[in-house]
């Protein structure tokens, strides 16, 4: 058999690594966007030239052979160069263009993120953004995404990152709940209410809070709390609430305009709280040496948008 030309195999290269970025053949084919019957014959054409097995294949996942890890490893770099060389390229244009992958928390994007695009839209037409709305945690590099929107009280230091706003964490209810269930004056009466909470992963249902006149780190009350319900979708959390079902623990992005209304009232006043939702939001994305012209106008149109708040937004939006 006659032997086939290497430059005839890079894209085979590039789709292993994108397979073992992804886990799967089925993620790899999303991510590539193709079949996912095309991703399993172009690594068998590959295994099959290169005369050595690259994928140990399970029910579940696959991972890469010594062989095949050994390729991946020696070819990442190349094919960084050549994206980064190529985002240059478009940045060429005098219009920017392309495509922006973004992830955001399914509350933050609906109500905060979608609204601010049209305008973006109007000054960027050829600036196409695919938007993953997910409160699971992303990982940006292997699933190919250039932006995300996180809280967090400091970004990874192996990120690029751009402050977007301040958040704060609320304590709200319906007037009608406590007037049935009864005033909360201090934190240890949320013993005996319906606390409908966010869960993480390991941890009991408490909520911290401090005086609001105090920052002394022997200020902190933590209270255990309970409910019937538990939600990791900070818009549920805040629907079961203005259904009269209990107290919720919720960012501000997602309470504010229901306070405003007189729907939801603020619990406890004059404590806030801490440890439940971090008090930055940022803008992050995988470290580069260069960011491509259209990450760039994206970054930049969304905080001057969000540079006054929720608040701000909220009354003009």
């Amino acid at each position: 058999m006659k032997e086939q030309n290497i430059e005839s195999l890079w894209s085979h290269i590039y789709w292993l690594a994108t397979l073992a970025g992804q886990g799967s053949y089925t993620a790899a084919a999303e991510r590539l966007n193709v079949s996912k019957a095309a991703m399993s014959q172009r690594i068998a054409e590959l295994e099959r030239i290169a005369g050595v097995s690259l994928v140990q294949r399970t029910t579940r996942s696959v991972r890469l052979t010594e062989a095949g890890q050994r390729l991946v490893d020696e070819t990442q770099s190349s094919f960084e160069h050549i994206a980064q060389s190529f985002d240059q390229v478009k940045d060429m244009a005098e219009t920017p263009r392309g495509l922006v992958r973004i992830t955001a928390p399914v509350a933050f994007a609906r109500q905060q993120l979608v609204p601010q695009l049209p305008a973006f839209f109007k000054d960027f037409p050829e600036v196409r953004i695919e938007l993953d709305m997910s409160d699971r945690l992303r990982s940006l590099g292997k699933e190919g995404f250039d932006l995300a929107v996180r809280h967090a009280a400091s970004p990874p230091e192996t990120h690029v990152a751009w402050p977007l706003c301040k958040t704060e964490t609320l304590l709200v209810a319906t007037p009608g709940y406590l007037r049935r269930a009864g005033e909360v004056k201090e934190p240890a009466d949320l013993r005996n209410h319906n606390c409908l909470h966010y869960p993480r992963a390991n941890e009991s249902a408490a909520w911290t809070f401090e005086a609001r006149n105090s920052r002394a780190t022997d200020a902190l009350v933590t209270v255990q709390v309970s409910g019937c319900l538990a939600a990791n979708n900070s818009e549920s959390l805040r629907d079961a609430a203005l259904s009269g079902l209990g107290i919720a623990l919720l960012p501000d992005f997602t309470a504010q305009s229901h306070i405003r209304s007189g729907k939801l009232v603020g619990v406890l006043p004059k404590w806030r709280s801490v440890r439940a939702f971090a008090e930055h939001l940022y803008l992050i994305r995988p470290y580069s040496p260069h960011v491509p012209r259209t990450v760039a106008v994206l970054v930049k149109h969304l905080r001057q948008r969000f540079a006054g708040g929720f608040s701000r937004m909220s009354s003009s939006t």
